[in-house]
């Protein structure tokens, strides 16, 4: 396959690494205002229990719909209070489509815009939840903060470092507002339990861990995203606005339905899968910032598909940890997640918690079986962390150290497979070389 216009996007990034995030982000933000607190637009203050949240959803696509239709059957299960008040998408016949479940849900009609920027201008809404495609993640997620929302953004947080540094600023200079990435594997007890056995030293030094997502198709992955001869640009879907921050491009359906499949617009299986299973281990080791990544992928059987079928990655830590992660489209064959310390080793592959020593420590450490309680679905349970935060004004689960910590992986890793070249990235500077 030639290669593709994403040959541009890489070369930004590259460029922006070579000078230093940190330098980048700063220049970024210095020209833009970073409002006080009491500019923010958005309502402030704590809720009453009986009062709704009120929340708009930027990008009604196939994740974005079933947000809205997830969140509308917890409100209908009284698990939470929450009206969903307005729908910002560039395409009219999907916004329309969401507006009319959401309305007939709801009772009541909900806005519709095709700029997101005129919903994040409504005052009564208190957050929102931006799942578009994760070239906007990283402008829309600043847009939303600095109009004073709590912000809900779908993972992988954004599509490269630059982004992702540039959002972590901006989230750190409003910790009034609450942010949250959609990666709902942290809500799992058993990352927690996990967390605190190794925070008691319980494995003793945690040396090396491994992780995996892996899945199969007959005819190749996203392919199930399907394209509508509906669409128009011009008449009812703004293209233009689509490509955004990564520039014009011709109108390509396939793109637009299929975005995942494609180097400029996607990380492929490291950002659409591999964040979900790296973020709560990442979160448990606490082993600080990955220092080092290189990757290896390969397009051994959907051959059309631009990015990668098979991904494995090697992620050294500063604390001293090595992570093994693979990613497959194409074998559905994983590694059992663990950790392995010096002393004992967590086994996370089911809902538990299973610790085992080593042979040479059976005298002293026993082996344990930690229960863990079925929360049900893990995606509500994020979406129900984000009002829970939204309502106490605390952070939420999935926040943006965290996510930063991950997009660091996911733009190294993607940078190592296709360069052919080990990464380093320096937390002091939060800057990247190739080494």
């Amino acid at each position: 396959m030639e290669p593709s216009p994403s040959l541009q996007s890489a070369s930004t990034r590259r460029e922006f690494l070579a000078r230093g995030a940190a330098a980048s982000a700063a220049a970024v933000l210095g020209s833009c205002h970073l409002p006080r607190t009491q500019e923010l637009g958005a309502v402030a203050g704590m809720l009453a229990p009986e009062d709704p949240i009120r929340i708009g959803v930027i990008g009604t696509g196939g994740m974005g719909t079933a947000h809205c239709e997830s969140i509308l059957s917890l409100v209908a299960g009284g698990h939470e209070r929450v009206e969903i008040r307005g729908l910002a998408d560039v395409c009219r016949p999907r916004l329309e489509k969401a507006r009319g479940k959401c309305a007939e849900k709801q009772g009541f009609e909900v806005d519709t815009y095709r700029d997101y920027r005129e919903l994040l201008k409504r005052e009564d809404l208190h957050g929102v939840l931006i799942a578009s495609p994760e070239h906007w993640h990283g402008q829309m997620g600043i847009d939303a903060i600095l109009a004073g929302k709590d912000a809900y953004v779908e993972k992988p947080m954004t599509l490269n470092l630059a982004d992702a540094l540039r959002l972590r600023e901006v989230v750190n200079a409003h910790p009034e507002r609450v942010f949250q990435v959609g990666t709902q594997q942290v809500m799992f007890p058993k990352w927690r339990e996990a967390r605190r056995l190794i925070a008691e030293g319980a494995i003793g030094k945690p040396v090396s861990s491994q992780t995996s997502y892996c899945r199969n198709s007959k005819d190749g992955e996203w392919l199930y995203y399907k394209m509508d001869p509906a669409w128009t640009p011009g008449e009812n879907l703004d293209w233009e606005a689509w490509c955004g921050p990564l520039g014009p491009a011709p109108w390509d359906p396939a793109i637009y339905a299929r975005w995942r499949r494609y180097r400029k617009y996607s990380t492929g299986i490291i950002g659409d899968l591999l964040v979900h299973v790296m973020t709560p281990m990442i979160q448990a080791l606490d082993m600080g910032w990955p220092v080092r990544v290189t990757a290896a992928g390969g397009h051994y059987v959907d051959k059309a598909m631009e990015n990668h079928d098979q991904v494995n990655l090697t992620i050294e830590f500063e604390k001293e940890h090595t992570m093994v992660v693979a990613g497959s489209t194409a074998n559905e064959q994983g590694l059992e997640p663990m950790i392995r310390g010096h002393k004992a080793n967590l086994y996370l592959g089911g809902n538990h918690c299973v610790l085992r020593p080593e042979r040479l420590f059976a005298e002293e450490i026993e082996e344990n079986r930690i229960e863990c309680p079925d929360i049900g679905n893990d995606q509500d349970r994020l979406r129900l962390d984000w009002f829970r935060a939204i309502r106490t004004r605390t952070p939420a689960a999935s926040g943006v150290e965290l996510a930063t910590k991950v997009m660091v992986i996911v733009d190294l890793a993607t940078r190592s497979m296709w360069e052919g070249r080990a990464l380093a990235f320096d937390p002091q500077t939060l800057s990247a070389r190739l080494l």
